[in-house]
């Protein structure tokens, strides 16, 4: 599978988002990460589908937009209008995977389900069929700037050997203290979608530094 970078809108200045993201765009990002917080699933407040909507006319990236929010089936419509192309919803927080899967996979877009660092791999085996993709969360979700969970990683590769055994397809992201120099035991295990924040939006470096993940990526394929 090809490499993605997708770097997380959070870190982005967000007086100036369709500016900052275009930057990051033109350094080599494919995707968005769009982190939607709800101060309930997880200790933190974020945005909504409206800020989402604004943002859409003005990119062309894939929105990879991730709900870490309790009962994700409340909103699914309304992230779906606002121009989400993947959304990906915690295993943790809801019991209606089947029927969200059913409604993203029936507007043409993406699917992905997310897990906590506690919650194991096997859990999701049910799921994964329905699944584009995967979320490894390699810090607790809820915040920017934690340092990269490394004992993560043999679920990454779980991942990997489950989607073999079941002759799946799907990507696997990892989310959450990914650096140049993280993303190499990440993409070791498995990984090949990689949501970066604060190591790819900074003043003056955002084209470089997402130029510097693309580079590292190129490494993998050597």
């Amino acid at each position: 599978m090809r490499y993605i970078l997708s770097p997380s809108i959070l870190s982005a200045d967000f007086s100036k988002l369709a500016e900052d993201t275009a930057i990051a765009v033109k350094g080599g990002a494919e995707w968005l990460h769009i982190d939607v917080m709800d101060g309930a699933f997880v200790p933190n407040l974020s945005f909504g589908a409206p800020v989402i909507k604004c943002l859409r006319p003005a990119s062309d990236a894939f929105f990879d937009v991730h709900l870490m929010i309790d009962r994700p089936e409340r909103y699914i419509d309304d992230f779906l209008k606002a121009g989400a192309d993947l959304i990906c919803v915690h295993l943790e927080a809801t019991e209606e995977i089947e029927s969200i899967a059913e409604k993203v996979h029936g507007a043409g877009k993406m699917f992905a389900v997310a897990v906590k660092p506690a919650t194991p791999a096997e859990a999701l085996k049910p799921y994964l069929p329905l699944c584009d993709m995967v979320l490894v969360m390699t810090v607790e979700p809820g915040f920017g700037g934690q340092s990269f969970m490394a004992d993560m990683m043999p679920k990454v590769a779980k991942f990997r050997a489950l989607r073999e055994d079941l002759g799946l397809s799907y990507h696997i992201q990892v989310d959450g203290g990914i650096n140049l120099q993280t993303v190499i035991p990440a993409a070791q295990a498995g990984a090949n979608v990689f949501v970066a924040g604060s190591a790819v939006f900074k003043p003056g470096e955002t084209e470089k530094n997402a130029k510097s993940f693309i580079e590292r990526f190129e490494q993998f394929d050597r």
